[in-house]
């Protein structure tokens, strides 16, 4: 018979052993773990407590949303673009979250005027998060020394001059990543959803970024999704236009003509009289065409302009997100126990 080595066999856990050990240095979490849960909630409140606002939008629907379950079949398999194929758009909702966090989006955020829940700052998004910004006391020092060490020239946003994308300035940049870091965007992949949530240190003005926000990525996709029936309704309008003022300088022609030779009979006069009613009428024909693809250029920039329903607007939080002082110093006593538990056993069974 084959001899079995008891060596291979797991010593059981002895329960016993492990609560008797951790029993015998119960003055040291006493006094250990008081002090990690206050000190952790002592420096958790050094950090600025923040609210969240969340607009929730839904886009009208695609070709390419209205697939639906094939769709969503067809991205399960890694095949998501077959699924997409039908849209004319360019700009699909999935692209959504890259376009909020681009720079052209953000410069636009710019200018905006905000002001906070008790009245005392009004001004504009770029100074309030430059200036009116609290910060925990590590965060001030590590920033004056990394101002001493690279200073940066302190510049004020007016809100009326144009921010150069191209060559934005290092402030201009931290500023942008900021509000990159403020603002976010989800996309439900089933129902096309969108939610557009804003972190900001005031109620107000989280609220506020949050519509200026939905407002923003609203009037983005109009403008996108007109864009070509607003050329096409500015080139007939000019043709129109000019189409209008030689049907007047035609028919004044005319008019002219024929007052001043109302009484003739000469065939020659007769003949011009036709001629000029014929050009008139030519000039009317041309007008009235052009008049017509003007107006149905206007008729399809509302049917290319999407609808949004709000399923949810910006409302001003009554209570905080973050940070969860409480559960944040729970957790971290938690951590304390296990790591000096951890460090009690193998110091005195292993």
């Amino acid at each position: 018979m084959e001899k079995v080595n008891m060596n291979n066999f797991k010593k059981p856990i002895d329960i016993n052993k492990i609560s008797q050990t951790i029993w015998s240095h119960r003055k040291t979490y006493y006094y250990a773990l008081p002090i990690v849960a206050i000190a952790t909630y002592l420096l958790v409140c050094c950090v600025p407590r923040y609210y969240m606002s969340s607009v929730v939008l839904a886009p009208e629907s695609s070709d390419n949303m209205s697939l639906g379950a094939f769709s969503s079949s067809l991205s399960s398999l890694g095949l998501g673009s077959l699924g997409k194929l039908s849209n004319n758009d360019a700009i699909s909702p999935d692209l959504y979250p890259d376009l909020l966090s681009s720079n052209d989006f953000v410069v636009q955020m710019f200018p905006i005027k905000v002001t906070n829940k008790n009245g005392e700052i009004s001004t504009n998004y770029y100074d309030y998060l430059n200036t009116k910004q609290k910060e925990a006391w590590w965060n001030k020092i590590r920033g004056f020394i990394m101002e001493l060490i690279n200073p940066t020239p302190k510049t004020n946003f007016k809100g009326t001059e144009k921010v150069n994308i191209f060559s934005m300035s290092k402030k201009q940049q931290d500023i942008a990543a900021k509000i990159k870091k403020n603002i976010s965007c989800e996309i439900d992949q089933k129902t096309y959803a969108i939610t557009i949530s804003v972190k900001d240190q005031d109620p107000v003005i989280c609220a506020t970024i949050a519509d200026s926000t939905r407002q923003y990525l609203q009037n983005f996709i109009i403008k996108y999704r007109t864009n070509k029936a607003q050329n096409d309704y500015s080139y007939y309008s000019k043709l129109c236009e000019e189409a209008k003022k030689e049907y007047e300088k035609a028919r004044r022609k005319y008019a002219q003509f024929s007052d001043a030779n109302m009484d003739v009979t000469i065939r020659s006069v007769s003949s011009k009289i036709d001629d000029l009613e014929n050009e008139m009428q030519l000039k009317y024909n041309i007008y009235s065409s052009m008049n017509t693809q003007k107006q149905a250029a206007l008729a399809k920039i509302q049917e290319k302009t999407p609808a949004f329903t709000t399923l949810q607007s910006a409302t001003v939080p009554i209570k905080p997100a973050g940070p969860k002082r409480m559960l944040i110093s729970l957790a971290m006593t938690f951590v304390a126990f296990v790591v000096m538990s951890v460090y009690f056993l193998r110091k005195n069974i292993c």
